[in-house]
């Protein structure tokens, strides 16, 4: 078996990457040989120590702070990248959160924010490297991170599951647009996995929520991580537009 790298010569982008799904799948492309830039919001030390273990592991990488819902901050991350790395090969969109509560006791901020860091930023991201992926003509994998409440939905979700919801049709809508320009754009829809988002759910919520997951247990950080790894090596360059459920069976 070859010991060469899947993604050695790559350089990615993995928004909110300092915690949770995001860590994983940044740290596993690390390993895989790309470059990371690891974008964070607040947690600046956390998104140092995954720094730390992509150089490690023999990578390189940096941590930028930046809003991924705010433009400007998008279009300062592409240019601080490219002036490193001269080139955007991979984009993982996983910056995301949530303000969970029924609709009739939702505030406006909690519709917006939510929008904001989970749909918005795609497009602020997307919009931000498709030019320069385009412009190198080496092709390019876009992979966006969505959630089963996105396809079932989730009674006091409905700003999170109307964001994750319309990540499933931006991607493939974007995917017809990049198709020809072998970019592909993907999404992947996790289930329950621990992450700082299911923290705050009671025991009982859990057990409930396991009751319905064929497979009978939450799944794993990595199994994300290999997963997006996956998309965005060269082994998937004829998958694009679809939507990959990673939910133990909840959603089936």
């Amino acid at each position: 078996m070859s010991d060469q790298k899947i993604l050695e010569g790559k350089v990615a982008i993995v928004t909110g990457a300092s915690r949770g799904i995001g860590r994983a799948i940044a740290e596993e492309i690390g390993a895989q040989g790309a470059s990371v830039v690891v974008n964070y919001f607040s947690s600046e030390d956390a998104a140092a120590e995954v720094v730390g273990g992509i150089e490690a592991r023999g990578s390189q990488a940096f941590a930028i702070q930046a809003d991924v819902g705010n433009f400007d901050a998008v279009q300062s991350m592409i240019k601080k990248t490219l002036d490193t790395y001269g080139q955007i090969d991979i984009l993982v969109n996983n910056a995301g959160t949530t303000r969970d509560t029924l609709l009739l006791m939702m505030k406006e901020e909690d519709w917006d924010v939510v929008i904001d860091t989970n749909l918005k930023s795609m497009f602020n991201c997307c919009k931000a490297v498709a030019r320069p992926m385009i412009r190198r003509k080496q092709g390019g994998r876009i992979i966006n991170i969505s959630s089963v409440s996105g396809l079932v939905g989730q009674g006091g979700q409905t700003n999170y599951a109307a964001s994750k919801a319309g990540i499933i049709g931006f991607t493939k809508s974007l995917a017809k647009e990049l198709g020809s320009r072998q970019i592909t754009v993907n999404a992947i829809a996790p289930g329950f996995f621990p992450t700082a988002l299911t923290e705050v759910l009671s025991q009982d919520m859990v057990d409930k929520a396991l009751e319905f997951i064929p497979l009978s247990r939450l799944g794993e950080l990595e199994e994300v991580a290999h997963l997006a790894t996956f998309l965005a090596s060269d082994k998937a360059s004829y998958i694009t537009g679809e939507v990959i459920r990673i939910d133990g069976g909840l959603a089936m």
